[in-house]
């Protein structure tokens, strides 16, 4: 017969007893990750009036931490600056910058909105600034509810630490907002050193 008090130290020891069970927990849920894992955040954007956005190639980003749907994410973008949007990705590296602007802004809430949607139950993904959809990293096993009208808008950091997946638009998100830089930098006048 086993003692009450053996029963709970066999469950400490098996729930913590090397450590590795919160650390690997800790790790592979979206909310929660280690913000001292080595991250390059990008360079603050040299455009003048726009120093507290970061350079992300051509675009300069922004993270809000205030929670919106995805078309009042979009439309609240458009009103940060001109030609603003929610942001669109190109490139791993344009990727791993959004997720350390993320991870630097709000380790305790990494998801966020990007700025890609389904069109019309297509099961094709575009981007709300009109951009090439020439880059893409899905969670294994997403987008999975395309062509319906459940999920048809694309997130980050969800189940996958730096990937993408499909969710409700009506879900309320942090969002990251980018414009390209070209777009406030006037014919003739220079960017900031």
């Amino acid at each position: 017969m086993v003692k009450s008090g053996s029963i709970g130290v066999l469950l400490m020891i098996l729930l913590f007893g090397s450590g590795n069970f919160l650390k690997l927990e800790r790790e592979f849920v979206a909310g929660r990750t280690n913000v001292t894992a080595r991250c390059s955040m990008p360079k603050p954007c040299n455009v003048y009036g726009f120093t507290d956005w970061y350079k992300v190639g051509s675009v300069c980003v922004k993270y809000f931490d205030r929670p919106l749907n995805f078309t009042d994410a979009e439309f609240s973008c458009r009103t940060k600056a001109p030609g603003a949007h929610l942001v669109s990705v190109h490139k791993k590296e344009h990727n791993d910058y959004l997720l350390c602007i993320v991870k630097k802004f709000n380790p305790n809430n990494l998801r966020f909105w990007l700025g890609a949607f389904e069109l019309f139950k297509s099961g094709q993904f575009l981007w709300v600034d009109g951009s090439n959809w020439d880059f893409q990293i899905w969670t294994r096993g997403e987008p999975n509810h395309m062509y319906t009208s459940i999920e048809e808008c694309a997130e980050m950091n969800w189940k996958e630490i730096g990937r993408w997946n499909d969710d409700a638009c009506h879900v309320k998100k942090n969002y990251i907002c980018a414009f390209k830089r070209n777009a406030i930098l006037k014919p003739g006048s220079e960017e900031m050193e």
